[in-house]
């Protein structure tokens, strides 16, 4: 990399930190600007405008889930070999996470209730685009025959996310010291009771 796009991406790193521990919206060009010792036109001139650059935080984020939790898991075959692939890497993604913050959780709180934006609606594409995929492979499941054909992937997927989410509650809010072998416990639970045979 030439030595602009080396300091664009430490500036995407820093603020990635910044943003899984203060949320996007408690990321700023100011604050960004003093962890790397730089001026604010410096950072600006990578990113343009604060909104610019929590975009590309999500982009960068979503990017780095694939790449940890997507892409790895798609080598297994279809079915329930590559569902449990994808549903452990993002329960050990969501388990480091307890600790530095999770921008898609943190994210859905700030913008829940948000008019439209280029953040919100990065946000919501990046949460749908993991939706999808983790909806595809529990449909490619039940299709190979290895969840029960009465198996509702769309409930399936609700329950799915709902114990994440539910871990990242209660590791990260109330510091529960058993709760993710309480989630991990759950979700196996979950997947054997839609499981055939």
């Amino acid at each position: 990399m030439r030595k602009g796009e080396q300091t664009r991406a430490a500036i995407l790193n820093a603020a990635l930190e910044l943003a899984g521990r203060d949320g996007l919206e408690g990321l700023t060009i100011g604050l960004l600007a003093d962890r790397m010792q730089m001026s604010k036109s410096g950072v600006f001139a990578h990113f343009g405008s604060r909104e610019d650059l929590q975009v590309e935080v999500i982009r960068e984020y979503h990017r780095r889930f694939e790449e940890e939790v997507f892409f790895p898991s798609m080598v297994l075959p279809r079915g329930l070999p590559r569902l449990r692939a994808l549903v452990n890497r993002w329960m050990d993604k969501r388990i480091r996470e307890v600790t530095t913050g999770c921008i898609y959780i943190s994210g859905a709180v700030e913008y829940d209730d948000r008019a439209e934006s280029a953040v919100r609606d990065q946000l919501v594409a990046s949460v749908q685009a993991w939706r999808r995929a983790l909806l595809r492979a529990i449909t490619q499941a039940k299709e190979v025959g290895h969840l029960r054909q009465d198996a509702d992937p769309h409930l399936m997927l609700f329950e799915m996310y709902s114990l994440t989410l539910g871990l990242h509650h209660d590791a990260r809010f109330l510091r529960e010291p058993g709760a993710v072998e309480i989630a991990r416990i759950a979700l196996e639970k979950l997947i054997l009771s839609y499981q055939s045979g």
